[in-house]
């Protein structure tokens, strides 16, 4: 009766999850996304991970346009609700990391950079996000709260990009994540936005209702709102709720 037992219980089992899961993913998550990505599948041996990166409204609209993608998590609340509303989205998505945003400037600050108030300066070079791209919107958010207007260099397809330039000192201030400036070590410095003028940004994650593997799928969002996927958001800078 026992080894019946066993047997009954093994047969209920759930099998463990398999396949190639596709996490499209903003681009500020590049660097937490791929420790996640390390764990997960040492957790999670026959599933293999694609992250895809870029600007969360790029990726918003790949997955409108049929893009076979499993998982979705974005920058910002808005680029998810439009997804939500089109039928694209199983469940509710969940928050499941926070960011803040962060001046960055060259590591000898050429430019004698010392707030929002610099982005104002005509002779100084200044990047900024597309402002369709939710560190755009938010940079644009934060300088409209200091009644700064902005002259505007260049406008980057995303927050690595935008970095990437500073980083080269082809730009003398950028308004990025604080995150990523974390994530380039000295060679950016990172000055602090006031926080009656910074932005608070919510990453939302979720499974996506064509995916093709949604096994897969709910295991890696799972993992993500884990206590081990949110103590590498953590290492990487970000609060987690």
């Amino acid at each position: 009766m026992a080894a019946l037992v066993v047997t009954a219980l093994v047969g209920c089992a759930s099998p463990a999850p398999q396949g190639e899961v596709v996490v499209s993913a903003a681009a500020s998550l590049t660097d937490a996304f791929a420790d996640i990505e390390a764990a997960f599948e040492l957790a999670h041996p026959g599933v293999d991970v694609v992250l895809n990166l870029g600007p969360s409204s790029s990726l918003r609209e790949q997955i409108l346009e049929g893009a076979p993608v499993d998982v979705f998590a974005s920058a910002d609340t808005s680029n998810m609700d439009q997804l939500v509303e089109a039928g694209e989205v199983v469940g509710d998505p969940e928050v499941f990391a926070h960011n803040l945003l962060q001046i960055a400037v060259p590591a000898t600050n050429p430019g004698d950079v010392t707030g929002l108030a610099d982005f104002a300066r005509e002779e100084l070079l200044i990047g900024l996000c597309h402002e369709e791209v939710p560190c755009g919107r938010y940079a644009r958010q934060a300088l409209d709260e200091a009644g700064v207007e902005p002259v505007i260099d260049t406008n980057e397809p995303d927050v690595r990009a935008l970095l990437t330039k500073v980083e080269a000192g082809e730009l003398d201030a950028a308004i990025t994540y604080v995150t990523d400036i974390a994530s380039v070590g000295g060679a950016v410095e990172g000055i602090p936005i006031p926080e009656e003028h910074n932005v608070a940004v919510d990453y939302p994650i979720a499974v996506l209702a064509g995916a093709p593997e949604p096994e897969a799928a709910r295991a890696f969002v799972s993992f993500v709102l884990s206590g081990e996927g949110k103590e590498i958001l953590a290492d990487h800078g970000f609060s987690v709720p």
